[in-house]
């Protein structure tokens, strides 16, 4: 479901056990790509019926093995670099809409099943510290990531202090690599 501006309907997904760590997972096929759940809302689905879906494909959950703790108020956009915009399709996609929530895991941690669907999006997980993946994600995301743990962080935290958040670092995994390439390239040219 892509809107008028071109971004596709989603919902991303925060879950954590009964020790306030959040589950965070390395994606198939990606050397050092960590990230949420996340999955696109289908035509006539609720953003909730959405995130159950995902939780249940991504991460083999049900909705007895959760408990919802909050949800973003509003949609959280971010825009996808331009060499991750396909540029025949249409509508043409330029970026993801939004709704996060944040769910409690009330069954076993042995719940868990990154195998549970045909074609899974994770290999391996493991529990990060609440403000941990902001500057572990790829960078076209952490805004987004920072906004929606902002917003959720009093609804896991009720009746505590926030964990302090680190410093926001600002580096990109992609331009150094370019860089780097770009430097070789001229090197052999030059001989």
């Amino acid at each position: 479901m892509i809107d008028n501006d071109g971004y596709r309907a989603n919902v991303g997904i925060i879950l954590c056990n009964r020790d306030k760590k959040l589950f965070w997972g390395h994606r198939i096929g990606h050397l050092d790509s960590w990230q949420f759940p996340q999955g696109g809302i289908d035509d006539n689905e609720t953003p909730e019926e959405a995130m159950y879906r995902e939780l249940k494909e991504e991460v083999g959950l049900s909705s007895d093995d959760v408990k919802i703790l909050g949800k973003t108020k509003s949609w959280l956009r971010y825009r996808l670099p331009q060499r991750l915009i396909r540029k025949n399709n249409s509508p043409r996609c330029i970026g993801q809409k939004q709704i996060w929530f944040l769910l409690e895991l009330t069954a076993d941690e042995d719940a868990i099943d990154l195998a549970f669907f045909d074609t899974p999006e994770f290999d391996h997980w493991k529990w990060v510290e609440y403000w941990h993946p902001i500057n572990e994600v790829i960078y076209f995301k952490r805004k987004v990531y920072n906004r929606a743990l902002v917003e959720l962080a009093p609804a896991l935290f009720k009746g505590m202090p926030i964990p302090e958040k680190p410093l926001y670092e600002k580096r990109s995994e992609f331009r150094p690599k370019q860089r780097v390439r770009r430097s070789l390239f001229r090197m052999r040219s030059r001989n």
